[in-house]
This record gives C-alpha cells, structure tokens and sequence, in this order.
C-alpha cells in the first residue's frame, strides 16, 4: 500500500492513518481524505468541486465545510520546516500541496483510477483503437477551446460518435465538474431531450420545467456535454443548447449530427469519410497501409481472421473494397470481419454486386446508399437464424442483456443457447456493439444498424407480435425491479435496470399509440412507476400517469392500478407544483381504493402524504387528525416502525398548533424509539429520515422553550445527518426548515449565509420549485436584518409564489417579517396592512405558534404612532403577546415580547416598569446569551439604572393578573 512521506509526517491513507514522529495525528476522516487528494497530486491545483466530491461522495456540502476541513488539517500540520504552509489556496479554484513528497509501497492505481473515472464522467469504454482521425482530434480540440458549441456534421457510418467519444475521453481532466454522454439514438420523443440530459449527468429534477433546471444546475458549473444523434429530435437539442449555453458561461457542448442545430455561436464540423486509395492498377501493401480506410479494414480484419495479413498480392484488392465502401468506416467494420469466410477478391465481388441496392434507403447523401448497400450485404450473409435474431433485437431502443434478448427473440420451446451463440456471431460481424460494466455486459445496435433492420423487422410481418413481447418483457421486468429494489445495493440495481427507461417509452408509445395495446400500456405504466420514482423522473412520471388515469382507459384499469396512479400523480405534482388541490384529490381517490381493496400499506402511504398535504397548506388541524388516523391504522397492522414514526408527524402538527410541551413529548419518544432500517426503506416510505427530521422540528421547539445553544446543536446533528442521508429533500428539510431559521433567529448571520448559498445552489440543481421560494424567504429575511431593503420585493414575490399554490407552512411568520420591515422602511400603514393579513392567516389556519411574535410586531407597528390611543392598543397587544407565549410555553417569544414592552415603556418614562417585566423573563433563560435577543435584553437591562435593578430583583411581572413569581 501507498505512503506518502513530508516533513516529519506519514500518510497511509488506504489505513486513514497520519503519523508523526511514529505518533498518531488527530484529524477527522473527511479532512484526511482531502489530505489524501492534494498529497497525491503535489503542486498540483485541486479544484474545490473535485475535493468535495473526494471527502463527501454523492453528498451535498457547503463550500465552508471544505474551508473548515482545509483550516483543521492546516492548524494539525503546523507551519512545514521551511516556515511556509504545507497547503497553498489558490483564491477562487481551489488548493495544492507545496512541500516536497516521497512516496513509498504499491497500490491499486488502476482501481483509483476507475474510482475517479467513475465521478468524472459517464463515458463508455471504448473497445477498439481510433485510426485515422488525428487531424479531426485536433481540429475539434482547438475549436472547442475557442467555441462553446461545435456539432460534427456527416452522413450516418461515417464515424462521428467514435469521434466524438475519443475526444471527450481525452478531455475528461479539463473540466472540472465532469464530461457526460447523452445518447439520443433512443430518444423518439423530443420533449424528453431535457430529461435525457438530466439523467445522463446525474441531476434530480423536482420541477416541471426541467429545461429550466439543467440551465440553472449548470449556471456555476464546468462540464461539458456530448450530445449523440441529435438529427431526429434536432429542435428540442436546439432549444436546449440555447438555454444551457446562455446560463452557462464554463459549459462546452460537443453534438454529434447528420445536419447542424442551428444556433447562434455553433461551429460546424463536417467530417469527411477516412481517405481511401484513388483508382489506380497497382497499390503496393505499404502504399494501401498510408491510406486511414485501408489501416481500419486491416485492423477490423485482422480482429476477426488471425490469419489475415496485407500484402502486395491482396492490397490492389483491399484498396478497391474501402474505395467502393466511400470510406465510411461503419461499412469498413462492417464488411472487414467476412473475411473469416471469405477471401478479398470474392468479398470485393459480393460488394460489386450489392452496390444497386436500397438506392431509395436514406434519400440524400449518395454514402447513405453505399451503406445502405454494405448494411443489406450484411445482412443477406447471414444464416437465416442471425437474420432472424438481429431484426427482433431492432425492437430494444437502448442497450440490452443477453437475458432480455432470450427472452424477447427466442420463440417458446426454443433453446437459449441458439440464441446466445447468434448473438456472439453478430458481435463477430460487427452487427451487434458489447458494452463492458462493472457489472456485467450489455449488447445494443447502433443506431444506423437498428434502423435498417427495424425495416426488415417491419417487412416480415412480425413488428407488432414482437414488440408485444418486447413490452410484456418489460412489465415482468419492471415487477422484478420493484421487488429487488428495497434488498440491493444501489449502484446494482441501476446497473441492471437504470438503463431500461428508453425501452419502457419504446413500448409505451407502442402500447397507447393507436390502441395497439391499451391494457398492457396501462399495466406497464403501473409497474414503471417505481422507475421514475426511483431516477427521479418526476415530470415525466407525471405525465405517463395522466394518460394513463385518462377516460378513455378507463374501463382498462382495475381498483388497484387506479390506487398506484392516483398516489403516484400526487405525489408528482406535490414535488413539482406545490400542494394544489390536485394532490389532495389523488391522495383521496387512492386512500379510498386502498381501503376499498384493504391494502394497509398504501392506505399508510396515503395518510402520510395527506399529512404532509395538510402540512404544507397550513392545515395542521387536519394533519393532526390524518396523522391519528395512520396512528391506529399503524397500531392495527402490528407496524411498529409506521406507528413510532408517525409521533414526527403529530410533533410537527402540535409545533405549528403551538402546543409545544406535546410536541416535545412525541418528538422526543419518536427519537427514542427509532431503530435504523437495513434497508434503504424508511426514506422511501417516509419521504425524509424520520429520525433526522424529528430531531430539526424539536430543534425547533426547543428554541422556541427558550434553549437556543441546545437548538443550536440539535439542528447541526440534524444537518449532518441529512448529508449522510444523500437525500434531496432531506438536505432541503434540514436547512430550509431548521438550521438556518435558527441561525437567523439567534443573529448569527454569517451561519446563515453560509447555509443559504449551499441550499440556494442545492435546489437550484435539483429545480426544486417550492423549496426555491421557501430558500429566498430565508434570504430575504437574511437581507432584511441586515436593514437590506432589497429583501422586501424579493420576500413579497416568494411568499407570493408559495401562496399561489396553496404552500401556507410558515407563511405568517414571514408575512410578518414582512410587515416589520415595512415599518422599519417608513411604510407603517403597509406594514400594519401586512401584519393583519398575517394575523388573519395565522387563525384561519390554526398555524398559532408565530402568534405571539405576530402580535409583538403588530404592537411595535402601533407605537410607531404617538398617539393616546395607539399607545394604549400597543400595550395591550404586548400583554396580549407575552399572555399567549407563557401559555405556548415559548419563552423566546416572551423574551421578545418583554423586550418590546420594556422599550415602550421607556419611551413612555415608565422605567421601572420595564424592569418589572423583562428581568424576570431573563433570569429563566440558562443559556444562549451570546444570541442577538438576550443581549438586547441584557443591554436594556443595564441601561435601566441601579434602581430599576433593585425593583426588578423583588419584583415580577404576570400577565392575566398571575401574581405569582414565573418561576414558580
């Protein structure tokens, strides 16, 4: 194993191990691992994004965690011998290591190197050599440093996705946030363009405008795209190219296509043909050779034929063949590998005599005969069982197993091994394409192959029986996905079934279009369900779901596919739209067929998301009795984990309701009780770890009971956990709901701004569109305590936004930070209009936990007004504030409210009464006084003199005429 020697130091990061002086340095794992990236590369630049990907894999961060992890190793390693730092930041990019290293022992290089490989990019291997494309290596490289989009341009066969492939991968160090390959070929469906570059690069889309989120996710990234084939979907490529390009200044896209986008700024390279020998009598072995054309057919010959070899006997012969097949190198490898059954002069024979056919193939481009003509040579060589098996393997639009092709091509009461020896003989001729995994092989045709033979597919009379097969293949393999999902491994799972959207859209579009058949459109858009859940193929499960919940399929689905699509759709719009009235109609119909069918698990599943519905509209009332109800269900079936979670729930419900000490008791059983699943389980069933978000909702009360370090903490232990989670929403439940509410209620702004542009860049790459206005809420209340004016417009647009889809969670208290700020800004009359809209929203929803606070600023409103009746209705409503807080049990608020009051009446010469009534609060508080409101309260205290002191040490004050000692 690998270590690396510096100074006095020795790392061994296989054993995580630094030492020095044979003694063992403290440094926490995430920092050894950054230690680990930049020793590997010394005086290399490091970039940020390739540091953080290192420490944290498929976890969302913050850009400070990987500043504090950089300070953390820098304070351990100390200053190097030579007085500087071991570790040099290079502002803006990243960072390197300039002290000299050694490095000793052996290690799994080539392993690291898949390691990195794997997060760099999403090529696929390439299993022969480039020939004779330097010059068009070149070419597109100096372009593309120059221009942000080039399209290679060029008739089908001619080579432009080998190209373009062999490019990228050269390039996959360039950029800092990867090179990701979208194939097309498949695509027949140009609205889902946007959806393939998104699932190409990795990116969950919670939006319906998934154009828009690719722009966004790309907005501070550098990446560039490959997109394949993009002739036949040639306007939504466009579109989407425009779209990135403009949101993108670091993004370069590379197409590949038979006719240019069209776009502003686009560079067109036309790829010619590799150069083949000129007619001529005589061309010795060593003159054919310097022809590209001539040194790929030996090449491709050779592979097939051991004993092949050019000479000046055969080379005239082999000259004339790549000469009649215009060079283009798919006919090349195409008629190459014969000659394992024939000699040259009777392959250039049977070329001669195909060249008239298919002239109508393709009209255009006179190559697309020649390949046409190699395509139908081919072909008719085969044994009638490859001809057979090639044309049904046409109806699989993506890549396939050796499985799946017995399964589609082979006929009842055939064997599979005629089937898997055909399959080798076609990948021999050069028919089929291999795709080598990790976790296993994947057979496809290329995309000008499968055209060719889907027309022999259609001429044979076969096409629909075989895509009916091709698409009841799919539904039993959708089934199977379902099942395994829950018991892999991810990276597993999706190596095996990741890959099969493509054919399950070819067999839809089949199925529903034309009615060819319904039922089974029906049935596999039932049994995909868990395959967009789980790509998070969001709007387009949403869509596949309403054609099939539509009337005219009605009388094809039974009780229980009405349950699957209805929760389905729910949950699609909730995640992309917000909580419209549409979700809560889905979620009933399917709660009303589950009970109808007396399935208890998607009965739980629907409770919980009419939960979370009535939750996100405010309607806590409801979703306290939604959650009683999924209580007793829970408790009925004998599900222990549904029935201990669902306390999270009704905490959540009871902390809105302002029922703190319940809230309390059930979060604090919930966290107790829990016991982390096996499986990947609860945070699908659950939408969220249950664990992580009840400790954030009691992070929550225990602010508001008074114990901001406590809160503090909490809500950082729920933070990370949520990183550890790897889970979209639950970075956003953290965050959004939790840390940073807290860091802005405790003051400490510059916590605040470091969580607001972590989420802010998290959901602009996800598009996640509710939690985006929730996100600008916090970062116009950011704005706004630091006497930001810009934070009004941008807080009314969000809280605007959110209202327009029904979203009323924690909408009166931002309406009423609103209305402070408006005061604050010299509108009083707009701000007393505001916070009588909050006020009046807070009722109508039972959302009372901001109550008090709301009355505060309703009351600070008023004594912006000096006047006898506006000074008196101040003060009551500051009673009325710190009444209800004591009965909530929010001291937080009570503080708020006492400091208020207090200030009132010093303004109105009333000093000892103000002592009376803050001194009391404050002493109940037993930490948090280095937070914004206790030392405002503190402040107030000690300018209020000796003597207010005094009367504040044996005085109290009650309100609702209590003359006991709060403290009692």
């Amino acid at each position: 194993m690998l270590s690396y020697s510096f100074g006095p130091y020795v790392l061994v990061p296989e054993r995580q191990s630094l030492m020095r002086d044979h003694t063992t340095v403290r440094v926490g794992s995430r920092a050894l691992e950054i230690l680990a990236a930049l020793i590997e590369r010394p005086g290399e630049l490091v970039g940020k994004a390739e540091l953080v990907s290192r420490a944290w894999p498929d976890t969302f961060v913050e850009e400070s965690n990987l500043k504090v992890n950089v300070a953390a190793l820098r304070r351990a390693l100390g200053d190097a011998p030579d007085g500087t730092q071991y570790i040099a930041t290079v502002s803006g990019r990243g960072y390197r290591f300039v002290f000299p290293v050694s490095v000793s022992g052996q290690s799994d290089a080539s392993a690291t190197a898949r390691s990195q490989d794997a997060r760099a990019h999403n090529l696929p291997v390439p299993t022969t050599r480039l020939v004779g494309r330097d010059h068009s290596v070149d070419a597109i490289r100096r372009t593309l440093e120059a221009s942000r989009l080039l399209t290679i341009v060029g008739p089908g066969g001619v080579g432009k996705t080998r190209l373009a492939l062999a490019i990228a991968g050269r390039l996959t160090a360039a950029f800092e946030h990867g090179v990701w390959f979208v194939d097309l070929a498949a695509v027949n469906d140009a609205t889902l363009v946007p959806t393939s570059i998104a699932t190409a690069m990795g990116l969950r889309v919670h939006s319906a405008n998934i154009k828009a989120a690719i722009a966004a996710f790309a907005a501070d990234r550098e990446f560039m795209l490959v997109l394949d084939n993009c002739e036949h979907v040639i306007e939504s490529v466009a579109a989407c190219t425009e779209a990135l390009l403009a949101a993108a200044a670091r993004v370069r896209i590379l197409a590949t296509s038979r006719e240019p986008i069209r776009v502003p700024g686009e560079q067109v390279y036309r790829l010619p043909p590799l150069d083949a020998p000129p007619e001529m009598s005589r061309l010795s072995a060593a003159e054919a050779l310097a022809f590209p054309a001539v040194e790929l057919f030996v090449e491709r010959a050779a592979g097939s034929c051991d004993d092949f070899m050019l000479n000046d006997g055969n080379a005239p012969v082999v000259a004339e063949i790549c000469r009649r097949l215009d060079g283009l190198a798919l006919a090349i490898e195409l008629a190459a590998p014969r000659l394992d059954a024939f000699s040259a002069s009777e392959l250039l024979g049977f070329l001669t005599e195909q060249s008239h056919v298919l002239t109508d193939w393709r009209c255009g481009d006179s190559r697309h005969h020649t390949l046409a003509a190699t395509l139908g040579w081919s072909y008719g060589l085969l044994a009638e069982p490859e001809r057979v098996l090639l044309r049904r393997l046409s109806v699989f639009a993506g890549a396939f197993s050796i499985e799946s092709a017995c399964a589609v091509a082979v006929d009842k009461g055939r064997a599979r091994s005629d089937c898997i020896h055909a399959v080798a003989n076609l990948v021999a001729k050069s028919l089929v394409s291999t795709e080598r995994g990790e976790f296993g092989t994947q057979y496809r045709l290329l995309d000008t192959t499968r055209t060719y033979v889907q027309q022999k597919l259609a001429e044979s009379g076969e096409d629909d029986s075989l895509r009916h097969r091709h698409a009841e293949h799919l539904l039993e393999l959708a089934k199977r996905a379902e099942a395994e999902w829950k018991i892999r491994p991810t990276a597993h799972w999706l190596a095996d079934y990741g890959r099969k959207m493509d054919d399950i859209r070819s067999a839809l579009r089949w199925a529903l279009s034309g009615n060819r058949n319904a039922a089974l459109g029906v049935a596999l858009t039932v049994a995909a369900l868990p395959f967009w859940e789980h790509l998070s193929l969001v709007e387009e499960c949403r869509a596949a779901v309403e054609i099939a919940l539509s009337s005219r399929f009605t009388k094809l689905r039974n009780a229980g596919d009405d349950m699957k699509l209805q929760f389905a759709y729910g949950t699609a719009l909730l995640h992309t739209r917000g909580p419209l009235l549409e979700v809560q109609a889905a979620w009933t119909t399917a709660l009303g067929c589950a009970e109808s069918l007396r399935d208890t698990d998607y009965q739980l599943r629907c409770l919980w998301g009419l939960c979370d519905y009535f939750t996100w509209t405010g309607d806590h009332r409801s979703a306290l009795a939604m959650a009683e109800k999924f209580r007793v269900l829970a408790t009925d079936r004998g599900d222990v984990d549904a029935r201990n979670n669902v306390d999270r729930q009704t905490g959540t419900a009871l902390r809105y309701l302002g029922e703190l000490a319940e809230a309390q008791r059930h979060l604090e059983r919930m966290i107790a009780r829990y016991i982390p699943p096996v499986a990947r389980s609860d945070i699908a069933r659950f939408q969220l770890d249950p664990r992580s978000a009840a400790r954030g909702t009691l992070a929550n009360v225990t602010w508001l009971q008074g114990h901001p370090e406590k809160a503090v903490a909490m809500a950082q232990r729920q933070l990370e956990e949520a990183r550890a989670a790897q889970h979209a929403l639950a970075l956003c439940n953290a965050v959004v709901h939790t840390t940073c509410p807290i860091a802005l209620l405790t003051g400490d702004l510059a916590a605040a701004e470091r969580l607001l542009v972590g989420i802010e860049a998290h959901v602009a790459e996800h598009a996640m569109t509710v939690w985006s206005a929730m996100s600008r809420c916090l970062r116009a209340e950011w704005l706004l305590q630091g006497d930001d004016a810009s934070g009004l417009p941008m807080l009314r647009s969000a809280l605007d936004e959110l209202l327009a889809v029904h979203f009323r969670m924690r909408c009166p208290f931002y309406m009423g930070i609103y209305a402070a700020a408006l005061g604050t800004h010299g509108d009083v009359d707009a701000g007393r209009t505001a916070i009588d809209e909050a006020i009046a929203l807070s009722a109508s929803t039972g959302e009372t936990w901001c109550m008090p606070e709301l009355l505060r600023i309703k009351a600070d409103l008023l004594s912006k007004e000096s006047t006898r009746r506006t000074t008196e209705a101040a003060e009551a409503l500051y009673m009325q504030a710190l009444d209800l807080a004591r009965r909530q049990g929010a001291l937080s608020w009570e503080l708020r409210a006492a400091t208020a009051l207090a200030e009132h009446w010093l303004r109105t010469d009333q000093g000892a009464k103000a002592a009376g009534v803050l001194a009391p609060v404050y002493r109940r508080f037993k930490d948090g006084f280095a937070t914004c409101d206790l030392l405002k309260a503190r402040t107030l205290l000690n300018g209020l003199g000796d003597a207010g002191k005094r009367r504040a040490a044996t005085a109290s004050y009650a309100p609702s005429g209590n003359t006991s000692s709060p403290e009692q």
